[in-house]
């Protein structure tokens, strides 16, 4: 049977139809977010430039593509139709009469579809895993650098110890196949996991141990939201069956968070020892505030500009390696419709067929350029700050 294709033309337009819902999430978001920037605090500021303007669009335009990805799609992205093997961009699927618009792979899958899926799994771990880099690197950088001695002298070396093996390496030895067999991954993630529960709780008692009847409300919050999410996320016992992460991406998750926290933990580190010298430290310390409370509400929140730019940083980084851990096909199955995976299996066949390793590669440097822009953008207000 031969297979029938559709024009350039149609096929950008199609594109650009197939993404409505993106669309009409970036026209709500973005048009409200410059009509109340003034309102809305350093996140407005990011219209005041146009590289800020650009990297909250393609973001945001990434995240909705994530969001609405079953709508996006035309395909499952892991179904295959023999006819549509290494068919071109613009072949029409004989049976549905839909089009793969980028062409189909060497598995005669849609390539348009597995692009649109893979921002799903890059934008799940890579910013999650960073979020909880960010709260290890806090909760230990905050105590280093505020009391010193012995304490600093300890987390410091056990931070430079992880940050002495080549990144690559340490990936491919936490994410091989057969650490799985092993509890070190869970308890990994049992440790790393515990962070954030540990941070808010203090944070929130610090701040209301004085007024019982908040406390206890947020207190509450905490360890019920916490204990759920870590029961899911550890255990996979989320009785409601909404939490849940499986053990390959689970692996690559406490990878990331081990690789990152060291990094995280050595700038909170340094921005501590140079905030505790500030007039207001001296005068919360004055006042007769504990030391935990001088360092989550007079420290951290003065830190936060550059925290911020390198959360944004540090994502981008995150994506190019989950990008390199797929290509190298370790970590996430190899049916997987990341894009690191994509990419390595249209390489093979470059020679013969480009059309499937140009979206996946297209769609991880646009992604990385926009979070490069957007913590550009941020730099840039934190040093007006």
């Amino acid at each position: 049977m031969q297979t029938e294709y559709i024009n350039a033309f149609d096929i950008v337009i199609g594109v650009l139809w197939r993404f409505w819902p993106v669309w009409v999430g970036l026209i709500l978001v973005m048009g409200t977010s410059f009509t109340y920037k003034k309102r809305l605090g350093l996140y407005g500021q990011l219209f005041d430039s146009g590289v800020g303007i650009a990297g909250v669009f393609i973001c945001l335009f990434w995240l909705f593509t994530a969001i609405f990805a079953s709508t996006i799609s035309p395909f499952d992205p892991l179904a295959q139709v023999s006819v549509m093997k290494d068919t071109l961009p613009g072949a029409i699927e004989p049976t549905s009469k839909l089009v793969y618009y980028f062409g189909g792979d060497k598995l005669a899958r849609d390539v348009f579809s597995r692009m649109v899926y893979g921002s799903q799994i890059v934008l799940i771990i890579a910013p999650a895993a960073t979020g909880f880099a960010l709260m290890v690197g806090i909760t230990l950088g905050l105590p280093a650098g505020y009391y010193g001695g012995k304490i600093d002298t300890l987390l410091s070396f056990l931070a430079n110890l992880v940050l002495a093996f080549p990144v690559i390496l340490l990936f491919y030895l936490l994410v091989t196949p057969g650490i799985m067999d092993t509890p070190i991954p869970y308890a990994m993630a049992g440790l790393f996991f515990l962070f954030p529960i540990i941070f808010f709780s203090v944070l929130f008692w610090t701040r209301y141990k004085n007024r019982p009847d908040r406390l206890y409300i947020l207190l509450g919050i905490t360890l019920i939201v916490g204990g759920w999410i870590y029961t899911g996320l550890v255990f996979d016992k989320d009785p409601l069956h909404i939490v849940h992460i499986d053990p390959n991406q689970l692996n690559i998750f406490v990878a990331v968070v081990f690789a990152s926290s060291p990094g995280v933990f050595r700038i909170v580190r340094g921005l501590t020892m140079d905030i505790k010298t500030r007039d207001y430290v001296a005068a919360a310390q004055t006042r007769g505030e504990s030391p935990w409370y001088i360092m989550l509400w007079e420290i951290l929140p003065n830190a936060r500009g550059p925290l911020i730019v390198d959360a944004c940083l540090r994502i981008g980084y995150t994506t190019i390696l989950l990008g390199t851990l797929g290509y190298f096909g370790l970590g996430l199955a190899p049916e997987s419709p990341d894009w690191g995976t994509a990419i390595k299996d249209a390489s093979r066949l470059l020679r013969s067929f480009i059309h499937p390793a140009l979206p996946p590669t297209i769609a991880l440097m646009s992604f990385v350029l926009g979070l490069n822009l957007l913590a550009d953008s941020l730099r840039e207000q934190s040093m007006k700050d």
